[in-house]
Formats: C-alpha cells, sequence, structure tokens
C-alpha cells in the first residue's frame, strides 16, 4: 500500500489529471469511478489504482484481472481530481485514431451516411464532453477539432462523455480548413452554424453525408472556416434569448439529422 504523498507514482498521477503537457508527453490519461473502469477497452488500461476503503468495500473480485495498486484513503484523495472519489482511477493509453481512414469508412458503419461534428477553439470542457455523449446518442462517426479547443483527455471532459470518450472517434487538427476540404471531397455537406444569411437548422436534408460547424462559444466560428461551409443555419429562438450553449445547439443539430435518418 502506497501511504505517502510524496510518492513519486502519487505526484505522477497528479501531474497527469492536471496538466496536458504531462499527459502528451506520456502518451496517457486518467480516469476515475468504477463505471469509467469497468466501460474502458482492455487494451487501454495501463495502470489501476484503488483506495483501501475501495478494496474493502468490493474486494479484488470487482477489477477482475487486473492488477491494481492500493493507496491509502487520504492519499487517493490527493491523487483524485474529484471532490468525493469513488476509490478507483486508471492510467489509459491514449486512443489513436486516422482522420483520413475515418472519413474513407474504415472506422465507421459504412452502410449509412456519415455524421460528424467539427469544434472550433470551444474552450469549455463540459461543452465538448456533453457533446461527444450527445454525439453517441445522436449516433455520430467522429468529432474534429481543432488544437485549441479543450484538451479532450481534460478530467472535466472525461467526466462529461459517461464513457463515451471510449466510444466515439475524435481527432485534434491544427485548423479545421484542411479537414473540410477533405470532408467536401469525400462528397460531406458541411453546415456551419451561423447567424449571417442562414436557414432554420431544421430545412437543409441531413440524410446525405453530413457534418455541423460549432464555433468557439464567445466568438463563433473564423470567418475563414465558416465561408467553407455550403450552409448557414440557424436555431430559432423564442423570447429574449440570443443563443444556446455550444453543446445543447450541438445535440439539437445531431439529434435533427438522427431524426431525419429514421424517417
Amino acid at each position: 500500500m502506497i501511504t505517502s504523498m510524496a510518492n513519486s507514482k502519487v505526484k505522477r498521477l497528479a501531474a497527469l489529471a492536471q496538466k496536458a503537457k504531462a499527459r502528451r508527453e506520456e502518451q496517457c490519461f486518467v480516469v476515475e469511478g468504477i463505471r469509467m473502469f469497468r466501460e474502458a477497452p482492455a487494451d487501454w488500461i495501463r495502470e489501476v489504482y484503488v483506495s483501501e476503503t475501495f478494496l474493502r468495500k468490493y474486494g479484488r473480485q470487482a477489477l477482475g484481472s487486473a492488477p491494481c495498486e492500493i493507496l491509502a484513503d487520504a492519499v487517493f484523495q490527493k491523487a483524485s481530481d474529484t471532490q468525493t472519489p469513488q476509490g478507483i482511477l486508471c492510467v489509459l493509453s491514449m486512443p489513436r485514431y486516422e482522420l483520413a481512414a475515418c472519413i474513407a469508412g474504415r472506422c465507421t458503419d459504412t452502410a449509412k451516411a456519415p455524421l460528424y461534428m467539427l469544434l472550433e477553439d470551444l474552450q469549455d470542457p463540459g461543452n465538448v464532453g456533453t457533446i461527444l455523449r450527445a454525439g453517441e446518442g445522436a449516433g455520430i462517426d467522429g468529432v474534429i477539432m481543432t488544437r485549441q479547443t479543450a484538451d479532450p483527455f481534460n478530467p472535466k471532459v472525461i467526466r462529461a462523455t459517461m464513457g463515451s470518450i471510449y466510444r466515439v472517434p475524435f481527432f485534434v487538427v491544427d485548423s479545421l480548413t484542411a479537414s473540410i476540404d477533405l470532408l467536401q471531397e469525400k462528397g460531406v455537406a458541411v453546415y456551419a452554424a451561423h447567424l449571417d444569411d442562414s436557414v432554420d437548422y431544421d430545412v437543409p436534408d441531413y440524410t446525405q453525408p453530413t457534418a455541423f460547424l460549432i464555433g468557439n462559444e464567445g466568438n463563433g466560428l473564423r470567418q475563414e472556416t465558416a465561408q467553407r461551409a455550403a450552409q448557414y443555419i440557424k436555431i430559432p429562438m423564442a423570447g429574449q434569448v440570443e443563443s444556446l450553449n455550444a453543446a445543447m445547439a450541438s445535440a439539437i443539430l445531431m439529434y435533427e439529422a438522427a431524426r431525419q435518418r429514421r424517417l
């Protein structure tokens, strides 16, 4: 059992939770909670840590065949990124997806028209995680995000995904323009959430290959990015509401596409 707050493994776990640079250097990230452990792909799992209370409550059988290290409760609290930790955390390898392969259909269901979300410089981790979670529910094929978007391996993003981080392919790119060009070459229509010269979001036909562009919470899409879209779309607002947050707007668009495809 690890009982010292100064233990190098404990310091490393805290760094992986808090610092994107540490995650990039090791190409791994941390998830917490029994559900996130159980749903994690086996080949992603590098290390498992449990608190002494967790072990007393659930026993080693809760871990299956996964080896683990035990941390004293106070030490686990220090390593954890949550206020009330469940007593189990895992270090996972970062997944590797190839954007060109995904767009070509080799990592998606090729029986249906693909559906993608394109995120430009979203700053709120909760928005990014919720988009991944809602995207899984709506049946999207991937999320493409700029490097200035909140780190998808940030613990706040991970928690908001509720496990969808394991199942929705995502790609981090320097700029969306090249990705949009690649999508359009493959026959994917790109729609930008934008107020200028836009049509209501439920007017276009999304039964064909489709991608939605969502911009920064405060500034929206960059002009050069928005200009590449085939059409601008908007979500009509009643009352004095000017807009919805990025995650809610994304969910509405994704589920409208899903609705059309069910008809």
